[in-house]
């Protein structure tokens, strides 16, 4: 009877620690689904509005330029997802990628040199305010509601901690003769 006994503690160890196995990745997968709110830099990208979308939908806009390697850019991303959350329906959330020279032009018309760095568009595509670099979310959330409302934003010119843009890429233009025609 012995043998009987430890056989039988043996399978209820094993079934506890399978039920305990279960627990643990049940409570792991629920709090990676919870935190998948906060979305990174790449997924806000893209689910973002497509910049020539925004250019003709007759909403404000949020221009955002930015980098995968600013990490300005991203201690601002679950913040700014919030926000982007918040606001999707009466606002476009544009997002300019500034390693990628398809957006030279617009880096330029912005003068961008620094990011990440938020252009706030009214429906009229005329900027209405410029903020570069790090914003604490409570700026972002009042700028986003007056300008969802048409109405002045309360923070026009904000300067905060920035990530660089290399000179060349800041500046670089295609009819630069030291562009070489690119």
């Amino acid at each position: 009877m012995g043998a009987a006994t430890a056989a039988g503690d043996q399978r209820l160890r094993n079934f506890v620690i399978a039920v305990v196995a279960i627990f643990i990745t049940l409570a792991l997968f629920a709090g990676l689904r919870g935190s998948s709110s906060s979305l990174t830099l790449e997924e806000q990208a893209h689910h973002a509005t497509p910049w020539e979308e925004a250019q003709v939908n007759g909403k404000p806009t949020l221009l955002e330029f930015y980098a995968n390697w600013c990490s300005t850019c991203r201690s601002m991303a679950k913040d700014l997802g919030e926000l982007k959350t918040q606001y999707r329906d009466r606002l476009n959330f544009v997002m300019l990628n500034v390693d990628n020279t398809k957006w030279l032009p617009e880096i330029e018309q912005f003068n961008v040199d620094g990011i990440p760095h938020f252009v706030f568009l009214n429906r009229q595509l005329e900027p209405q305010a410029v903020a570069i670099g790090l914003q604490p979310k409570e700026v972002m959330a009042k700028n986003l509601e007056a300008l969802s409302n048409g109405l002045p934003l309360p923070y026009g010119q904000l300067t905060g901690e920035m990530s660089q843009l290399p000179s060349p890429l800041a500046r670089q233009r295609s009819d630069d003769p030291r562009s070489h025609g690119g």
